[in-house]
């Protein structure tokens, strides 16, 4: 149903509108009990021996939803009713701020892909903790934290400082992002100085706190090999919990749409399908530098069970999908933990 009669109609809407239309309908949908409970019951899948256990949190599966969907955490309890096991808010910025100029989301769907240039658009971390008190699902959310457009790169770490501060007490992980494509100059932060003090400062903090959370940094799929092992030894020296691998790629190489499509769309971060080996490249690179001693969450190209394995198989522990749950749906999650499920079985 969602294939053929939902997903074509909101393909007719700008992508940014589609997203706003579904997220209220769904909003206002699953306010009413009864449906609340049928959708629990037509989406979720609760096979124990899905669950993972990482970074001291328990994650009933290993299928979360990426940061992107839910910036400002207003859909935690809705979304968490379609089965995932831990969702990514964000990312956030100390002050609220819109974002690049619209049109700024665009579909390739000959490539079952997106291509974004939102610019950080959110309501702030204020906001965001409003939200976050109202929770009532249990499943783990990370906080995905980034700076404001008009912080010069000198001042950032203090930006990230103040989001970390201000959702120590909501959310269950962290995740600083310093590799979107769609912030001036925010991917320099990648280079290995300003991500020493961003990194430092951050895990300094935490362990000033009366217990830590897990703190993961956000990497993008478009780095030189030295420049990977630059943020990889960063990583390992600030003692970080983990790394998300990939962000959106700047590449456009062997794509279906026309170059002239491509071309009117202009720029913007690649995510979908075309993300997808790039994404497990770099996890074969992290996996193989730290002999597996760093847990990777794994994001690009995730559609379906077989993408997941790949992923896993390429060193990830968890994956996290954005673009697969929009052109997927909402059996999405049900679907891959049902193929997970039946490969453990036969082994």
């Amino acid at each position: 149903m969602y294939k053929q009669i939902i997903r074509p109609s909101l393909f007719q809407l700008d992508a940014e509108q589609a997203h706003e239309w579904a997220t209220t309908l769904m909003k206002k949908s699953l306010s009413i009990p009864f449906i609340k409970s049928w959708i629990k019951e037509r989406y979720q899948y609760k096979p124990n021996h899905l669950e993972k256990k990482l970074f001291g949190l328990t994650f009933k599966n290993p299928i979360g939803l990426a940061a992107g969907f839910d910036k400002n955490a207003e859909w935690i309890d809705e979304l968490a009713c379609f089965g995932f096991g831990f969702i990514e808010i964000g990312t956030l910025t100390p002050k609220p701020q819109d974002g690049n100029p619209k049109p700024r989301l665009f579909r390739l769907k000959k490539d079952s892909a997106l291509i974004n240039r939102m610019g950080f658009n959110n309501k702030g971390v204020q906001y965001a903790i409003e939200q976050l008190k109202k929770r009532t699902s249990t499943l783990p959310v990370g906080g995905n934290i980034g700076k404001n457009k008009d912080t010069p790169n000198e001042l950032a770490y203090q930006d990230y400082l103040y989001c970390f501060e201000q959702l120590f007490d909501y959310v269950d992980y962290f995740v600083i992002n310093v590799s979107s494509p769609n912030t001036p100059n925010l991917r320099a932060l990648q280079e290995k100085e300003p991500l020493q003090k961003i990194l430092f400062a951050l895990q300094n903090k935490n362990q000033q706190q009366s217990h830590t959370k897990p703190i993961l940094l956000k990497i993008a799929p478009d780095l030189y090999e030295e420049t990977l092992q630059d943020i990889i030894e960063v990583v390992l020296e600030a003692e970080l919990s983990g790394i998300i691998a990939t962000n959106t790629t700047l590449n456009r190489e062997n794509l279906q749409t026309p170059t002239q499509q491509l071309e009117s769309i202009g720029a913007g971060g690649l995510s979908g399908k075309p993300l997808q080996l790039k994404s497990t490249q770099v996890i074969q690179q992290i996996y193989k530098s730290t002999n597996g001693k760093l847990p990777i969450i794994g994001v690009g190209g995730i559609n379906n069970a077989k993408d997941v394995k790949e992923k896993t198989e390429a060193g990830a522990a968890l994956v996290q999908a954005y673009t697969g749950f929009i052109y997927e749906g909402p059996a999405f999650v049900k679907k891959i933990c049902q193929e997970l499920s039946k490969n453990i079985k036969k082994t």
